[in-house]
């Protein structure tokens, strides 16, 4: 809110500032063909006077109408009515500092419409070009002011937007935690029931893994470096597991630095485990490749499944990751290949074109 006033503050201070300069020039430029006897000096001293003087109408009168149009809670006619009583008020106002002060104290001389016929305190040629020139400065302020608005309402709504997506990606996140836990406390409970003495290293990785989920994730982007250190960690775990299991996991990038929003890429990783490997009865593999160059990463997955394999798992876990790609990484390629041996996982993701939340 302080920020919004101090803003409107310069905003106003400077149009006003610029008006001012417009309106001097446009009146020291007139006065030498009005008077030209008068010394260029004293004419600049009598534009610099008369325009301040004139802004002591003007301003009244500009935010006198912007009250009424943003403030007054009023019906349409009595806003209309207050509007005329204002304007009308402005230019006897604009009409007697003209008539009264600027030509008789300012300028010597009494007022005319042509150089020779006096002029009347309110002759209707006058009062019209007082008049214009009123609702002239007002059409300003009232753009200035409006555009000034649309910004601001730009801008918050730009805001709410970042704010809102940001506040999506949590819980989508919230949503990836539970399910990866789950699944991976699933098999340490298959372990356990067997006895089998491979089951507290296991423990150990799924604290090191989660660890990773509670601190790292929490994050708006990691490294890539460290992102795929976790998938290293999780393959570790499923592979105590499945004996008969090849895991072939390739990386090259150019860039280890590079961040990326956390658990993206593990859960493809995740579902090559639970949708494909755990359901093979014979030797099973996954092939794992990533690589990264001049900011554009390459993502491949190849795991194998059975022929005859039923899909029943819930799809939280895919819906969430095609959202967050979406919001995120708008230049994304996603193509998933379910063939009758295997799945395909194809992902690139352009990080030159990325939400800034």
């Amino acid at each position: 809110m302080k920020s919004d006033k101090k803003s409107k503050l310069q905003i106003h201070l400077l149009f006003w500032i610029l008006y001012y300069m417009l309106e001097a020039y446009l009146d020291f430029y007139w006065s030498r063909y009005q008077f030209p006897d008068f010394k260029w000096q004293l004419r600049i001293q009598n534009t610099l006077v008369l325009e301040l003087g004139y802004l002591l109408i003007k301003i009244p009168l500009a935010y006198s109408l912007l009250y009424v149009y943003e403030k007054m809670n009023i019906r349409s006619f009595f806003k209309y009515v207050l509007y005329i009583v204002i304007i009308v008020a402005a230019v006897f106002g604009h009409r007697f500092f003209t008539h009264y002060i600027i030509y008789p104290y300012i300028y010597g001389i009494i007022e005319t419409l042509d150089g020779k016929q006096p002029s009347g305190y309110m002759n209707g040629f006058v009062v019209f070009n007082s008049f214009m020139d009123l609702i002239f400065m007002v059409g300003l302020v009232f753009g200035v002011e409006i555009t000034r608005q649309k910004n601001l309402l730009k801008e918050q709504f730009s805001q709410l937007k970042s704010e809102k997506l940001d506040q999506e990606l949590t819980m989508l996140k919230a949503q990836i935690n539970p399910h990866f836990l789950f699944n991976t406390l699933n098999n340490i409970y298959g372990m356990a029931l067997k006895k089998a003495d491979e089951t507290p290293d296991v423990i150990l990785q799924l604290s090191k893994v989660m660890r990773y989920n509670i601190y790292e994730a929490a994050e708006k982007t990691i490294s890539l470096e460290k992102d795929i250190e976790n998938i290293k960690d999780f393959i570790q775990i499923q592979k105590i597991r499945h004996r008969h299991l090849t895991v072939d996991l390739t990386v090259d990038m150019d860039n280890l630095s590079q961040k990326i929003s956390p658990l993206i890429l593990i859960q493809f990783v995740e579902n090559a485990f639970k949708h494909g490997v755990s359901e093979s009865l014979g030797e099973s593999f996954i092939h794992i490749d990533i690589r990264l160059k001049d900011g554009i990463l390459t993502y491949f997955i190849e795991n194998s499944k059975e022929e005859r394999s039923v899909e029943h798992s819930t799809k939280i876990g895919v819906k969430n990751i095609h959202r967050q790609l979406e919001l995120l990484y708008p230049k994304h390629t996603l193509s998933v290949e379910n063939k009758s041996d295997r799945y395909i996982v194809k992902l690139t993701i352009d990080f030159h074109d990325t939400f800034k939340a």
